[in-house]
């Protein structure tokens, strides 16, 4: 096989695979629209996008999500603005200041960080950071917005710092002798020189993190109070969509595992 025909099934092989992939996440929005859909038949749609209750197992139902979704922006804004710098400038100590010694030694540790379950940082928020923010701030509960966005913000910090100094590492050294040379410091050349042209980098690193605050469940779930409020203060209690999600879900599981056991129970007495 020539060369230039390796050079096009190997095309053609990941063409195929990013194809794929594109069609299966189509195919998942699909289907939640379509699942969805029916509910417009007798609920209106600017009811639902701009309604203040989210009752869905009342009588007759509310399914209001504005205030879902303002908790969600509200959480996923005050996280960024807390882990987005902390990622940034932890990726540029460790690419720029810190000796390589250092830099071996911290960058895994960091690395580790991003593998902790979404359950223990939500009960670590729970117990450790609640009963703070309560005692402290004279909050009226510890379970709130700023709760939530703190433990958001230290689940991404991880990912951008280590996506981000990947990106800082890899600008080319000659860049920054020629900055130096010129006669820029070392703080000029990391601000003028060296963030800028790992721009594009730390813009994937930044989404990357603020895509696992935007979609994290339990934590939210575990800390944000569950209040489907509309925030006026970082110490309210909200529910973003994620938790109310994960909340339906739990409440559905729930009802058809106790379905399934009476049924067992009811089983098992028949048969004695």
């Amino acid at each position: 096989m020539s060369r230039e025909l390796k050079e096009k099934s190997i095309r053609w092989l990941l063409t195929g695979v990013a194809f794929v992939s594109l069609l299966s996440l189509a195919c998942i929005m699909l289907f939640l629209f379509m699942e969805g859909l029916p509910l417009f038949a007798d609920y209106p749609l600017w009811d639902f996008l701009t309604g203040h209750l989210w009752y869905p197992t009342s009588e007759p139902p509310e399914f209001g999500i504005f205030p879902l979704i303002m908790g969600s922006l509200a959480v996923t804004i005050l996280a960024s603005c807390i882990a987005v710098p902390l990622g940034i400038m932890t990726a540029a100590y460790l690419a720029e200041i810190a000796a390589s010694r250092t830099r071996r030694i911290v960058k895994p540790f960091v690395e580790l960080l991003a593998a902790l379950p979404s359950v223990v940082i939500g009960f670590f928020g729970m117990v450790i950071v609640a009963p703070f923010l309560q005692d402290w701030f004279g909050a009226d509960t510890g379970l709130n917005l700023l709760n939530a966005a703190l433990m958001l913000a230290f689940m991404s910090v991880p990912t951008i710092c280590s996506v981000a100094e990947d990106a800082l590492f890899a600008v080319p050294r000659t860049l920054r002798e020629a900055s130096l040379a010129l006669g820029a410091t070392r703080w000029e050349t990391l601000i003028r020189v060296v963030i800028p042209s790992a721009l594009s980098g730390i813009g994937t690193a930044v989404m990357l993190g603020m895509s696992r605050a935007i979609g994290e469940t339990m934590v939210v779930l575990m800390v944000a109070g569950g209040a489907a409020i509309i925030p006026l203060s970082i110490f309210d209690p909200v529910r973003p969509m994620p938790a109310s999600i994960a909340a339906v879900a739990t409440g559905i599981w729930a009802s058809q595992a106790a379905v399934i056991i009476t049924a067992s129970i009811g089983s098992s007495r028949h048969f004695r």
